[in-house]
């Protein structure tokens, strides 16, 4: 029989996008999988949503808790499975029918490798690929390199502390894969696109705070200093990026406001520049 997947789905006031999120599990065409939606103290009428999907296929379990953040409730989401492999999903974005088919084959013949994740395409506000960088540790140390629905045993998990509930303001799947690199990540990346990453309103707050971006930084840093340490990147240089990226964003504001301001003012200079010429 083929080893069970449990895929793990983070819910808070996700009711308009759940549904499509859901099918997008129910369509695999791998069959031995259980669902977790973890709901984290929802308000709207995403509970209703996901005992819909409960009552049709007993695959999907319906947990709710008091609100915990996203990263407690994909560690109590884990907690709860039964699954050998771990795939976890936001209740807005969606997997190929063929995800966890073609995860589950390259883990159950490459014992080296630790994450599969794969090619990715944005939809919604924004579409087109998701241009991510190439995987390097040193990559790594500078930005996220891979996406968060990527597939790993849940024996390489329970060798780590889980999803750091210090990663209050988000990047808390970067943290997590450092976690896996200190332990000797290993990942492999299928060519084909197979997830597909909603980009909305909610998703893009993080980039318009560049102070939260800051307290990231530092967080990552502190969690994993000995990555950091022996790195060729300087501690002292990730936070000057984090620093001079918050001043750049700054200055962008500004100078949106001031660009007319500087288009009016050249063209009265040439405007003058012409009146002397013809004036002799």
């Amino acid at each position: 029989m083929n080893p069970q997947v449990s895929i793990i789905v983070p819910c808070y006031n996700q009711e308009l996008f759940l549904a499509e999120t859901l099918e997008s599990v129910k369509r695999q065409s791998y069959s031995n999988w259980e669902c977790i939606i973890m709901d984290d103290g929802s308000t709207d009428n995403s509970k209703e949503v996901a005992h819909a999907f409960c009552e049709k296929d007993n695959r999907f379990h319906y947990y709710y808790q008091n609100n915990q953040g996203l990263s407690a409730t994909r560690n109590n989401g884990i907690k709860k499975s039964c699954g050998i492999y771990i795939l976890p999903l936001d209740a807005d974005d969606l997997i190929h029918k063929d995800y966890i088919a073609e995860a589950v084959d390259v883990l159950e013949k490459r014992e080296d490798v630790k994450v599969v994740y794969c090619r990715a395409e944005l939809f919604g506000e924004k579409t087109g690929e998701w241009e991510l960088t190439d995987y390097s540790i040193e990559a790594m140390l500078n930005e996220n390199c891979i996406f968060c629905t990527a597939m790993y045993r849940r024996a390489d998990f329970d060798l780590t502390s889980g999803y750091n509930t210090n990663m209050k303001y988000g990047w808390e799947d970067w943290d997590f894969w450092l976690s896996f690199i200190e332990l000797g990540l290993k990942p492999y990346k299928i060519p084909e696109t197979l997830f597909y990453y909603r980009k909305h309103y909610h998703k893009s707050m993080l980039k318009k705070v560049p102070d939260f971006q800051k307290t990231l930084w530092k967080q990552i840093v502190n969690n994993h200093p000995k990555l950091y340490l022996n790195s060729d990147e300087s501690i002292e240089r990730i936070f000057i990026s984090a620093d001079t990226h918050s001043k750049y964003v700054k200055y962008k504001k500004v100078f949106k406001i001031l660009f007319p301001i500087i288009i009016i003012e050249n063209i009265f200079i040439i405007l003058y520049f012409i009146y002397k010429v013809l004036m002799g």
